[in-house]
């Protein structure tokens, strides 16, 4: 298995495990999200959906279209780099900011693996 599709099914299941969590409001993840000002109600959207579709997104480049990964990857990491930012805004040094810098990590080198292929 290349480091491409070993790279990119990581971020796959990971973005899309993140992203039905929010779509399901699994109760875990609500604390995390208030302690960074982050209304449940955008749970559903915009946060679910987009990180759902980033991850659709990514197994679709996976499937021969390189560019729909591109737009993906880039996607996720400018999320990534959102939830990042309002994290620090709201002081919240929980472990979910500590999952968002491993998400933004995990997508920006997806990101550099599917600039390679694409």
């Amino acid at each position: 298995m290349t480091p491409y599709v070993a790279l990119t099914l990581s971020a796959v299941a990971a973005n899309g495990f993140s992203g039905i969590a929010a779509l399901l409001h699994f109760k875990p993840i609500l604390p995390g999200m208030a302690r960074a000002g982050v209304p449940e109600s955008w749970l559903t959207f915009p946060i679910g959906t987009l990180k759902t579709a980033g991850a659709l997104g990514l197994a679709v480049g996976l499937a021969g279209l390189p560019m729909v990964g591109v737009a993906a990857a880039v996607g996720l990491v400018l999320f990534f780099v959102c939830a990042i930012y309002t994290h620090i805004l709201a002081r919240d040094c929980s472990p979910q900011f500590a999952l968002a810098i491993g998400f933004l990590t995990l997508n920006a080198a997806s990101l550099a693996v599917v600039l390679n292929v694409a």
